[in-house]
């Protein structure tokens, strides 16, 4: 590709827009289009992308002249839009969960790879200053072999949109939620084949089986044991007493060391990474660090470079098998 690559966006909530601020501000594509069935939404990113045509719908976006489509859009809609456009060669960045089960997950990725088109998940965590400082020092050696991991992401507000409640629309509650940016940690860091996974899912406090049951989890822990002889623990929730807007956490030990990724004073954004050894540590990376975009934004340095179809991406068909183990889908 010579030029910018001509970009749509799909789905404006807050996501949605900060993800397309953020690429109006690097000047790296052109945004042509954006698309939202609430007119106040288009109304609201319009201030940002004036100059982009306004439609509400996924189809809208498919007749004009793009080359990818970022999808913000509920989760119960992420695969049939990502589909719709990979067919018609438009390149595609999603936000997580690209599908509510492997099945979905694995027809996405079979059509972009038909179409040999780039695509692409908001899987954000691990472009963090902190996480990519870690993983360097894992594989420097620092840490040694890894045995242990401790992953959590407990966020005390909860979602604010009523869909996520819904299994048929969200594909189910705060695993698929927040669960899956810690399984893609674990995965990315610790680089051997899972042999098992256990779990407990609860609602308001009361186990459920959310094979059987309509309602979705807000609180679940799960052990996954590596072929390494490693172990992580995960844990996640919404509206979880925590005394304070979240606790985020991605802790690796190993024979020689270890290193944490924490979250600072509850936020949601500013994170610090330490190396550990013994009794003492180290500062890897601090805050602020403006994460956020940085996955969409690799996105569109690759397209713009014509980059077609990435094999990297299948690594979310393993993130994904993971979790429907821990919903005992499989």
């Amino acid at each position: 590709m010579t030029s910018k690559p001509r970009l749509g966006f799909l789905g404006l909530g807050w996501i949605g827009t900060q993800r397309m601020q953020a690429v109006a501000e690097s000047g790296l594509a052109d945004i042509l289009a954006i698309a939202d069935p609430s007119p106040e939404a288009l109304q609201n990113a319009s201030r940002i992308v004036p100059h982009a045509k306004c439609v509400q719908t996924i189809y809208q976006l498919l007749e004009l002249e793009l080359d990818g489509i970022v999808i913000a859009s509920p989760s119960a809609l992420h695969a049939d839009q990502s589909i719709a456009a990979l067919e018609r060669n438009i390149a595609v960045f999603c936000q997580k969960p690209l599908g509510r089960s492997l099945s979905e997950v694995e027809k996405i990725v079979a059509t972009a790879q038909r179409a040999d088109v780039l695509l692409g998940i908001d899987l954000s965590y691990r472009f963090t200053r902190g996480i990519e400082a870690i993983r360097d020092s894992i594989h420097a050696g620092e840490l040694g072999k890894i045995y242990a991991a401790n992953l959590v992401f407990h966020n005390a507000y909860g979602p604010d949109k009523s869909w996520f409640y819904h299994p048929e629309l969200s594909g189910g509650g705060c695993v698929i939620d927040l669960g899956v940016h810690l399984v893609d940690l674990a995965l990315l860091l610790i680089p051997s084949p899972v042999t098992a996974v256990s779990s407990r899912l609860f609602c308001k406090g009361v186990p459920i089986n959310p094979v059987s049951t309509g309602r979705v989890e807000d609180f679940a822990i799960a052990r996954l044991d590596f072929a390494s002889g490693a172990t992580a623990q995960i844990a996640c929730s919404w509206n979880l007493h925590a005394g304070q807007d979240a606790i985020i956490e991605a802790s690796f030990y190993g024979d020689c060391g270890g290193a944490s990724l924490r979250n600072v004073n509850g936020s949601f954004l500013d994170f610090t990474a330490e190396l550990y050894n013994s009794t003492s540590r180290k500062l890897l990376a601090g805050h602020p660090d403006s994460w956020g975009p940085r996955a969409l934004l690799s996105w569109v340095r690759r397209l713009a470079a014509g980059t077609r179809f990435d094999c990297e991406v299948n690594s979310v068909l393993r993130t994904t098998a993971i979790l429907d183990s821990i919903y005992q889908r499989s």
